[in-house]
């Protein structure tokens, strides 16, 4: 049994200890591995530290055995060049790296039973959950697979990584569609945060009945951000879930912010690079949704987000029906057939509402103020916000403007969960 944890809350673990880490990790392994697959996530989790860790694992294998690098995609497009070279360096050839195709390189392992997911949902869904996986994590070609990613909480599971990075990150169509309606339908603002959800009840369930003799590894990280660099706060390797469970508790203490009284104003600024569609530019709505008040405003500042779907057809989807909120998103899943083989997207819809509680305004350059409002959010053009909410010129937390205005700032909501005491 593999059992690493390291911890520095203050100022962050060292490449030397890091990288200590990573070779004690493979001596205590044992069995020399003729063949490795690594699993790191996408670029948009590139403050996981995960692609220092994969670099380092890489280079350490790349003489004793083959490694091949899977980025957990999940419904992501497929990483640029670009994207591979900021995240894992220029030196990895890019014939290591394998696309994750979701709809594709799939295998169906199982199913977690009807009566289970009625039991952890309190009754709301009774719906089998097929779990498929890549086909080459079951193929049997590898004999160790590390699985490497960042902790952090999350809107579908409560607390992100852990056998999510395989199940979602590296799953199909059926698993990914369930786990999401799952948690859209039990509710984010009783999952965020915290580990033992109905969704992560439902990947343990897996791991334990359909891979426990897959030779998995998991590398998971607690990170932070400090005068605009990333921190790794914590590092944990192991393959029980004792390591996960760390992980989350280092993770709950660094990575939520509970406020006193809810924000009446947010602004949230989206990297360029990482986010570039409302999919995955909503985290901006997940992380903040229980932190801002009743008639409140939520102000995205989105400089790269250009579509709203991370393929053709989840845009096409979005476009049609709009971020509504949860009851009527349900009440289109019921009758409308794209949307009951595509329940990943409704499950995205009841996220990226705010349930009218709060307005959500897009303030972006590649898209229409008719595209921003035909999905249901306010619109602003980029210029005009930047003229008043300067991200070079915000510091995070509150700010008073020049107006007199006061606003809450995030520079990076995929870091961290923001909420009122009283939500949580």
């Amino acid at each position: 049994m593999i059992d690493i944890k390291l911890e520095n809350v203050e100022h962050g673990l060292d490449h030397a200890q890091l990288k200590d880490a990573i070779y004690k990790s493979l001596n205590e392994w044992g069995k020399e591995p003729k063949k490795v697959l690594l699993i790191p996530p996408d670029f948009t989790r590139s403050h996981s530290c995960a692609g220092i860790i994969t670099s380092i694992y890489y280079y350490i294998l790349k003489d004793r055995c083959e490694v091949n690098i899977m980025p957990a995609l999940g419904t992501h497009m497929p990483m640029s060049d670009k994207e591979v070279t900021a995240m894992f360096g220029d030196d990895i050839p890019k014939s290591c790296f394998i696309d994750h195709r979701w709809r594709e390189d799939i295998v169906k392992l199982g199913e977690v039973p009807g009566a289970f997911i009625s039991d952890v949902s309190e009754g709301l869904l009774d719906r089998p959950i097929d779990v498929e996986v890549n086909k080459r994590l079951v193929s049997g070609e590898y004999d160790l697979i590390i699985s490497i990613g960042q902790v952090v909480p999350h809107e579908v599971v409560g607390m992100a990584n852990y056998s999510k990075n395989i199940f979602v990150g590296c799953g199909g169509r059926h698993m990914i569609d369930g786990t999401h309606i799952l948690g859209a339908v039990y509710g984010l603002e009783r999952m965020m945060g915290r580990d033992s959800t109905p969704v992560r009840k439902v990947l343990d369930y897996a791991q334990e009945h359909f891979i426990s003799s897959v030779p998995l590894l998991y590398v998971l990280t607690v990170t932070t951000q400090g005068e605009g660099q990333t921190l790794l706060n914590g590092l944990y390797i192991g393959n029980s879930r004792k390591t996960f469970e760390r992980a989350v508790a280092l993770s709950q203490r660094l990575n939520l912010t509970f406020v006193d009284e809810p924000f009446n104003k947010v602004v949230v600024y989206l990297d360029e690079d990482e986010f570039k569609s409302t999919w995955l530019g909503n985290k901006a709505v997940y992380r903040t949704r229980m932190a801002i008040a009743d008639g409140g405003e939520l102000i995205i500042l989105a400089p790269g987000v250009r579509q709203f779907g991370e393929d053709m057809e989840i845009d096409r989807l979005i476009r049609k029906y709009g971020y509504l909120g949860r009851d009527k998103v349900l009440k289109m899943l019921s009758e409308n057939e794209d949307l009951m083989t595509s329940q990943s997207v409704a499950a995205h819809l009841i996220h990226g509402s705010s349930d009218g509680r709060f307005s959500i305004t897009y303030a972006v350059q590649h898209l229409s103020k008719e595209e921003i409002e035909g999905v249901n959010f306010k619109y602003m053009a980029l210029d005009e916000a930047y003229k008043k909410y300067n991200p070079r010129k915000l510091k995070d937390g509150y700010n008073t403007l020049k107006d007199g205005d006061v606003i809450y700032y995030i520079s990076n909501p995929a870091l961290g969960l923001w909420a009122d005491k009283s939500r949580f």
